[in-house]
């Protein structure tokens, strides 16, 4: 018999209840008082053969709509990249695919060198010092480093630009609350973190000033007129960052960047209906004993040879709560390896090459919108995003594309007040020519 599980029998329940002592399942919850128990039916379907069932369970699936089947413009933190055919392969290989915590390097050696393999190249990429080995996603990565920032300055108050993901403002709210921090939005002006605001919002009990580059609007920020007004405060600079985009802009770690964090999707790590994913922790040197999450070493053993341990990170880290320097002791171990399978397979040459392609589709994508009469607002730089502004409701447009093979963008209007009838478009290095053309074109009749 082959099974995908095992199959319990009656002989198997009857051995087991003789071994407990019972004659019946009845008996073994006879200590349950009568009063408290269900006595009722569930209000679920009768059970099915199990053929019958994965024809049901088939058909429902058959009506998600996916990007291989649809040219996607939608982005908005989950992208569609190209992810090389051996990240699958190798992610799958039994000794990576089930491995749990590393604590043990003399037997773990291979996890934990793919997981330093991956610090590297995300310092590589960011141009910091020090990278932990993955955190759950970009959101809790941003606000673990604003908690970092707080307690590392001994000051109460986070500013965020308005515009890094509304929804890692969401999750920087929820641990704020629970540490007592103040946190204070900066608003946005043409699409950028407005430095005015900034200079009068940022003050001697400013933690933290954070912002996202490229932003939720796809635009860049000048991060270097951030950084003045951070380190003048004698705040910490937080940059969240597209990892790919760092393929072709200069990495904020060469802007002076205390922190830089973000989600490490794009290498490697379908949208699978929005997760797992894996967060990134960079950080300067000074800081690499406040980092949360773990850190791998390199070392020798006794007789020399090359091997990696869990480093920097005292046992209480996992443990205790009180001592901790955060509460995530956890990371995303198979999903940094497909990150670091991804940037290995497409190497520098490789990562840069996407990365402009992705700048030179969504600058094409902007020009062919406007010339079929499609407003688009922020007409700064942008990399593989922008924002255009419709004549009627997003989600109706969105329906229409749906009818040409097409998801359209993300509905500004979801979580920013002003720009209702307003999409976030996201244009990869998978978008072929024709697909913006008709994208371009479906937009434009819709304006008609």
């Amino acid at each position: 018999m082959k099974h995908r599980y095992l199959p319990m029998t009656e002989t198997d329940k009857k051995e087991m209840l003789a071994t407990i002592g019972v004659q019946t399942v009845d008996e073994l919850f006879a200590d349950i008082p009568e009063k408290v128990r269900f006595q009722g039916l569930y209000n679920i379907k009768e059970a099915k053969a199990e053929p019958a069932l994965k024809k049901e369970l088939s058909a429902m699936a058959a009506k998600n709509i996916n990007a291989k089947q649809y040219a996607s413009f939608l982005g908005a933190g989950v992208y569609d990249h190209y992810t090389p055919s051996i990240v699958d392969h190798v992610i799958s290989r039994s000794e990576f695919y089930t491995a749990y915590t590393p604590y043990q390097p003399e037997i773990s050696q291979g996890e934990l060198q793919a997981i330093f393999e991956f610090q590297t190249m995300i310092c590589e990429l960011t141009g910091m010092d020090v990278a932990n080995s993955s955190m759950y996603d970009g959101g809790t990565a941003l606000a673990e480093a604003a908690m970092l920032s707080a307690g590392q300055t001994k000051r109460k108050k986070v500013l965020v630009s308005e515009t890094v993901h509304p929804e890692s403002r969401d999750v920087l709210a929820t641990y704020a609350k629970g540490q007592n921090i103040e946190v204070v939005v900066i608003p946005h002006k043409n699409g950028v973190t407005d430095i005015d605001q900034l200079n009068e919002l940022v003050d001697n009990d400013t933690a933290a000033v954070i912002v996202q580059y490229p932003n939720f609007f796809g635009a860049i920020e000048s991060l270097s007129e951030v950084e003045k007004a951070a380190h003048d405060a004698k705040a910490m600079f937080v940059v969240s960052s597209n990892p790919l985009a760092l393929g072709a802009l200069t990495p904020p770690g060469k802007f002076g960047a205390d922190i830089v964090i973000g989600d490490a999707q794009p290498f490697g790590i379908p949208a699978q209906f929005g997760g797992p994913h894996c967060g990134y922790f960079a950080v300067t040197k000074k800081l690499m004993r406040k980092v949360p999450g773990r850190l791998v070493g390199q070392t020798h053993d006794d007789q020399g040879q090359r091997g990696f341990v869990l480093t920097l990170q005292a046992r209480e880290q996992h443990i205790r709560r009180d001592k901790a320097t955060s509460n995530i002791c956890s990371n995303q171990a198979l999903n940094a390896l497909a990150a670091s399978v991804a940037m290995t397979a497409l190497g520098k040459k490789g990562v840069r090459e996407i990365a402009t392609q992705n700048l030179q589709k969504a600058f094409f994508a902007r020009e062919t919108l406007k010339q079929n009469g499609v407003e688009v607002l922020f007409d700064g730089p942008i990399f593989n995003e922008f924002v255009i502004r419709l004549n009627k409701p997003v989600r109706e447009v969105n329906q229409k594309l749906l009818e040409k093979g097409i998801i359209g963008g993300y509905d500004l209007g979801l979580t920013y007040d002003g720009l209702e009838n307003c999409m976030l478009v996201a244009v990869t290095e998978l978008r072929t020519k024709e697909e913006i053309e008709l994208f371009a074109k479906e937009l434009g009749d819709s304006h008609e």
